[in-house]
């Protein structure tokens, strides 16, 4: 009848260690995490025969710590692997942490100068140095953290992207794409920070609307004169061309003439291209080919000279008054220079527009032209697409294909160089002659004197890139590799689908000769609030997650995000639904305390369907309905469903009504107790087991109580047997709706809860009969005395439950109470009927306020109905 039954212990019922009055997280959880460590139910065995399944964890910064997205993130990974590590596969969740060059060196940086030293004071090697000490006595705090939340990690295996094997990784995965001619040095426009003194990707750009400056200048004089717009005059000093649309007949006469550059004396073309919207503002664009990306496109298709007129520190570097001038004080003084020379034709203050600031330090990023190592992502891109097209990668939720087919389609070449001492260094040395040599891995780099290496180090995004496999050993071809290549999936946020995902992608079907790096990426949105808001210290809504684990536990925390987590889609959460989190795992250790108490049971085998009552025949096949569900919304990667459907089973039908049920059936005893109790600790055991990858401590210290084994962690997965009894489902169901509609009947009267009243069922021509006993204790009804007079009759599911309420409540006083309520009722109703009659008011009321008022009439009319059939029940007096 099932298939969940696990390794049976060889203890009584009677020897179950008795639990805590109360359970308390903190007790708990620390030692199990430790125990579960200590013998390594987390390790994985390259040398297992079992099918591998393998996770790697998206490697966090060794600066960082632990967030409530890393929480989210590690709650869905962890809950995927404890339940795959159940159904026997070899299960690897992969540790690890990224080196995260500008986070790092910024962190180092700043102790040094707390110490009135700069990196350029120690030099290159005593600061690595420095940076390697400061990790192995502060960094990657967030372990520890990983360990609170719980996470399966096979931690023998934790890997950093410095250390010495993916080092070798970084360096082979260079050279051969340097030799594949897929890796150049070339002078591009990128993303410059002039506070951290390097490039940084485009992930590491954050654009906000900041409030600036539309200048329109005036360049030339008459007819020939033409208007442009900037939002950084201080950038036309570099400028080399205008730029107009071929078309556009204002200019048409312009093009191919020469036009004097205001405050500078140098004259530059007017040029026709494409590029320009001629709707836009005048139609035509001053060209900086060395301060802006598309401006340096322009540039290159009409062969214009690349004048860099700032440093690195985004100070103006052009002869002249402005020298010396930081970018904002020259743009200041370039506009005012221009309007006393009467250039300006129009100033607009404040001018909201997007900017990109670093998100490191949140200096204003500057786009400058620099020479940098990049890597030609074309074939590389057109792989990664590929891959998906094919069928070969699933992406879930699928509609997110499309934005990743949007980026891979587009790619632009990815700058890797940046200006850091932490990282990677290029693995490229130059010669007194010009010479450059390219070395790998195991190969000397040329000596002699007037050789010199490449003093950029990779961007940190090139190492995490090889992070499926780098971890594995490649490249050389390891048990792990062999075992745990290609991934089974890749859980990550979709604001990172574009950066890192696709990065792995290409390096994964490069270095793997066509092998994708992982066979599906599971998308998931990012946590909020719980009004919906971004989490950010700015706006106050951050929440550390740490402080709601010690409060509340680390289950509780789990379980909150579990049931927020739907493919694809951000989640909101409050600390009001960590608290519900938390009074759920109260309520599966109050139910199973008491289960144990009353002698539940996993001993022995279940009693066939013919030894049961309806009862457990209904609580079984509804046990076998979860276990499919559960295992399909696994399947989908959906676990708010699955966890939906977990808390609703748990709570409202094993706790609230087959426990409750069982009472009768316990005080009663003999064979009908002993079945009860045998298909309690069924329910139970597999009840916590499903529970488990979600809520792993509470569950573990239930399940280990229960069963007298090891640990739940090792225990087989539930599965569903086929068993089935419909009919038993139905005979509940009447039950339950008999029960609900009394106890709603004696709310309605003003009954407490523990009042006892005489009550006559009529059951027979019912499944029902046999249930009397539960449904009086359940609804605190007592047997009908001879004086027994009926007040009310509630016919329900083809049973009658007929009370006499005479001596439980004072009739006259109910009637006035009722009365009173039914008298505001109908006001209520009158008021807003009027209001929505009104023509005139309908016309000019917003429609949320109109709303408003129909779903007031709407309850008005509803508590009338109700207050008129509490009247009328009543006894007559």
């Amino acid at each position: 009848m099932t298939e969940n039954s696990s390794q049976r212990p060889t203890s009584g019922p009677n020897s179950h260690p008795e639990l805590p009055t109360q359970y308390a997280p903190a007790d708990v959880e620390g030692p199990l995490y430790e125990r579960w460590v200590e013998r390594g139910y987390f390790e994985a065995d390259a040398k297992s025969d079992k099918e591998p399944y393998t996770i790697v964890i998206p490697p966090p910064n060794v600066t960082g710590s632990l967030h409530l997205g890393h929480a989210f993130e590690h709650t869905i990974i962890d809950a995927l692997t404890r339940r795959k590590r159940m159904q026997g596969f070899e299960t690897l969740w992969q540790p690890g942490m990224d080196h995260a060059g500008i986070a790092t060196q910024n962190v180092v940086e700043r102790e040094l100068a707390k110490e009135g030293v700069s990196r350029h004071d120690l030099g290159r090697e005593a600061f690595v140095e420095r940076v390697w000490q400061w990790k192995g006595e502060s960094g990657g705090q967030i372990s520890g953290q990983m360990r609170r939340l719980g996470d399966g990690v096979a931690w023998n295996r934790e890997r950093f992207t410095m250390d010495e094997g993916l080092s070798k990784a970084v360096q082979t995965i260079f050279k051969r794409l340097y030799e594949d001619e897929l890796i150049y040095r070339a002078e591009r426009i990128i993303n410059w920070c002039p506070r951290c003194l390097t490039a940084i990707s485009d992930i590491e750009v954050e654009y906000d609307d900041d409030d600036g400056e539309l200048v329109s200048i005036r360049y030339g004089e008459g007819d020939a004169a033409i208007v442009v717009a900037t939002t950084r005059a201080e950038t036309m000093l570099g400028d080399t061309a205008v730029a107009v649309h071929p078309d556009d007949e204002r200019y048409r006469h312009l093009i191919g003439t020469e036009i004097e550059l205001p405050l500078t004396g140098r004259r530059i073309p007017i040029v026709a291209d494409e590029h320009v919207d001629p709707e836009f503002g005048t139609g035509a664009v001053k060209v900086t080919p060395a301060h802006d990306p598309n401006d340096f496109e322009i540039g290159q298709r009409h062969g214009l000279p690349n004048l860099t007129v700032m440093d690195e520190h985004a100070v103006i570097t052009a002869h002249g008054p402005f020298q010396g001038l930081d970018r904002l004080e020259a743009r200041s003084a370039v506009v005012g220079a221009l309007r006393a020379e009467g250039r300006i034709v129009a100033e607009k203050r404040p001018y909201t527009h997007s900017v990109g600031h670093c998100s490191r330090c949140k200096t204003t990023i500057e786009p400058r032209l620099s020479m940098q190592w990049w890597v030609k992502v074309g074939p590389l891109a057109k792989a990664a697409g590929d891959a998906v097209r094919d069928g070969r990668v699933k992406i879930h939720p699928q509609d997110m294909s499309k934005r990743y087919f949007d980026w891979v389609d587009n790619l632009h070449d990815w700058c890797i160089s940046r200006q850091l001492w932490w990282g990677h260094r290029i693995p490229v040395w130059y010669g007194p002659n010009g010479e450059v040599v390219c070395v790998g891995p195991n190969e000397e780099p040329p000596s002699g004197e007037g050789w010199h290496q490449d003093s950029d180090v990779l961007d940190t995004w090139f190492s995490s890139g090889l992070w499926p496999f780098s971890t594995l050993g490649w490249p050389e071809q390891t048990e792990s590799m062999e075992k745990f290549y290609p991934n089974s999936v890749l859980v990550t946020g979709y604001d990172i689908l574009f950066f890192w995902v696709a990065r792995m992608m290409m390096f994964g079907l490069y270095a793997m000769d066509g092998t994708p790096p992982f066979h599906t990426i599971a998308l998931h949105g990012m946590v909020r609030d719980q009004f919906g808001k971004k989490m950010s210290k700015s706006f106050g809504n951050a929440v550390n997650p740490l402080d709601w684990m010690d409060t509340y536990g680390s289950d509780a925390v789990r379980f909150t995000l579990a049931r927020g987590a739907n493919p694809g889609v951000d989640v909101p959460i409050g600390e009001d639904w960590v608290q519900a989190s938390r009074n759920f795992a109260n309520k599966i250790w109050n139910a199973t305390r008491f289960a144990l108490m009353n002698g539940a049971t996993v001993e022995g085998e279940l009693p066939t369907p013919e030894r049961l009552a309806a009862t457990d025949r209904w609580i079984l096949s509804r046990l076998n309905e979860v276990v499919a569900e559960v295992d399909a919304y696994y399947e989908d990667y959906q676990f708010a469903k699955l966890s939906d459907v977990l808390y609703h089973f748990a709570w409202d039908e094993v706790f609230d009504w087959y426990v409750e049920l069982s009472k009768t059936t316990f005080a009663k005893g003999g064979a009908e107790a002993d079945a009860a109790r045998r298909v309690l600790g069924e329910v139970l055991d597999v009840t916590l087991r499903l529970l488990h990858p979600v809520v792993p401590f509470v569950t573990e210290k239930l399940w280990t109580s229960l069963t007298g084994q090891e640990s739940v962690v090792i225990a087989d997965w539930p599965g569903d047997s086929g068993f089935r009894d419909e009919a038993a489902e139905r005979e509940i169901e009447n039950l339950q709706q008999v029960v609900t509609e009394v106890r709603r009947f004696r709310a309605d009267q003003g009954l407490q809860p523990g009042q006892r009243v005489p009550a006559r069922l009529e059951l027979s021509g019912t499944s029902l009969a046999a249930h009397e006993d539960a449904m009086r204790s359940l609804l605190r009804l007592q047997p009908a005395g001879e004086d027994f007079t009926a007040t009310a009759s509630l016919p329900v599911a083809g049973a009658t439950v007929a009370l006499d309420l005479s001596g439980a409540i004072d009739v006259e006083a109910e009637r006035k109470r009722l009365a009173k309520d039914l008298a505001a009722a109908e006001k209520d109703k009158a008021q807003t009927t009027a209001k929505l009659s009104n023509e005139g008011f309908l016309a000019k009321a917003p429609d949320h306020v109109v709303e408003k008022i129909r779903t007031r009439q709407a309850t008005a009319e509803a508590d009338i109905a109700r207050i008129t059939a509490q009247l009328a029940a009543l006894p007559k007096g």
